[in-house]
């Protein structure tokens, strides 16, 4: 009689849900040890970090991006195309929609790595009339219409200006606002020539009273001056309180032009994880964990990544960031495997490696090591962008390992050598 192993599901295939996978792959799936299950509604990964690239059409997707299927066969672990819609803790099995049919799938252990999405605070006309960046595919349509409205404008004999507004003055439209004047440069190369920079307006529109409120005020300001010098407006203390076709409209009446309206003020996790009865949610809708990132209240559920809500020692909660996804998903691979093999769990402990936003091929800003310096240590320059960029590097070398991270850096060296440097079509 042929013995059953157990069935290990993880639910989301971003940063932490792919590391994770790929990891127990190796260590449990490949050895039939456990059945490794990695579920998504999407067929490709793409780095989070990177969709304001994607979206401006700078980053070759065909390259970046990983099909789940063909990584999962190579690495131990089986891909379920699918969106969740729901889960039975007390049966173990999770709700699943795909090509609009309903299934369900069993699960010993579950992981919800799902991530979070755009936060629109219910703002009227958002939803209708305004671009989000929370997946590959939105990315894609935002790049569709951007070429668009940048081919429009080329071609006009009136000189005029391809106007965005991009309300949220995070990290994604920090640097999605300097990806786009990097894109406008290289446009010249490829034919559209009267498409110069300042024939660009961006308004970045944040309604707190600095950019990147989350990171040290040192590194708003430094961010805020080169994005100035760029030629974005940025507006501080702007709330907005309507999108409509025309614009944005502000607290104060006003209402700002915007052919293109984007929107990245805040994030959350979605809603429908409280369809898993039990669990325990935060302010924030993430799920409550213990010390071991198991959910809090439910047995056998983990969380990891934005969906996680950990709280540490010094009474806040772990920030929504890669770095956390990463270091939570080395956690609990360990501990899955450790509760397989009846030995003690271990602890999660967030380690702040620091912060850095890449402003294109301008500059980055950032600081280092934030548990030992406090957001202290300060880098701007080709510096940061050398690590930021190496961060992308760490993802890679997670889900492909050493050989093949190299191999694809090179790919991507001969590939820009010879294709244009942005999508264009």
């Amino acid at each position: 009689m042929t013995q059953s192993i157990p069935s290990i599901v993880i639910v989301g295939g971003g940063a932490g849900g792919l590391e994770l996978a790929t990891r127990l792959g190796h260590k449990l799936g490949k050895k039939r040890r456990a059945d490794i299950v990695l579920v998504d509604k999407n067929r490709t990964h793409i780095w989070k970090p990177l969709l304001h690239e994607v979206a401006t059409g700078s980053l070759d997707t065909s390259i970046d991006g990983v099909a789940y299927s063909a990584h999962g066969a190579k690495h131990g672990f089986r891909f379920v195309l699918g969106e969740l819609t729901g889960a039975d803790a007390n049966a173990k099995t999770l709700s699943l929609r795909s090509h609009e049919r309903q299934h369900t799938l069993a699960y010993d252990t579950l992981v919800i790595a799902i991530g979070s999405i755009s936060n629109d605070f219910n703002t009227p006309g958002v939803k209708d009339h305004c671009y989000f960046l929370d997946s590959q595919a939105q990315a894609e349509r935002f790049q569709h219409d951007l070429l668009n409205r940048f081919t429009w404008a080329h071609q006009d004999d009136e000189p005029g200006r391809v106007e965005i507004g991009i309300v949220g003055g995070g990290a994604t439209g920090v640097e999605l606002s300097a990806e786009l004047y990097h894109v406008t440069r290289l446009l010249q190369r490829y034919g559209m020539s009267h498409m110069t920079p300042d024939r660009l307006h961006i308004r970045l529109i944040e309604a707190g009273p600095r950019i990147l409120p989350a990171l040290p005020e040192r590194i708003s300001q430094a961010a805020k001056q080169e994005l100035q010098k760029l030629g974005v407006e940025v507006l501080e203390n702007c709330k907005i309180t309507e999108a409509n076709e025309q614009g944005f409209v502000t607290d104060s009446g006003e209402v700002l032009n915007a052919q293109l309206r984007l929107w990245a003020a805040g994030v959350k996790v979605p809603d429908f994880v409280r369809r898993i009865d039990g669990l325990v949610f935060n302010r924030a809708n993430q799920i409550e964990c213990d010390a071991h990132l198991r959910a809090k209240q439910v047995d056998g559920i983990y969380v990891i990544g934005d969906a996680c809500g950990f709280l540490q020692a010094d009474g806040r909660y772990v920030p929504p960031r890669a770095q956390a996804a990463h270091q939570m998903a080395d956690t609990a691979a360990t501990n899955i495997i450790a509760a397989l093999n009846d030995k003690p769990l271990q602890p999660f402990e967030y380690k702040d490696h620091g912060s850095l936003v890449n402003l294109a091929r301008f500059s980055a800003v950032g600081s280092l090591m934030g548990n030992l310096t406090k957001g202290s240590l300060f880098v701007e320059g080709t510096l940061a962008r050398l690590m930021y960029m190496s961060l992308y590097r760490m993802h890679q070398k997670a889900v492909h390992g050493l050989g093949k991270t190299i191999a694809l850096w090179l790919a991507e060296k001969l590939i820009r050598s010879v294709k244009p440097k942005m999508k264009l079509h």
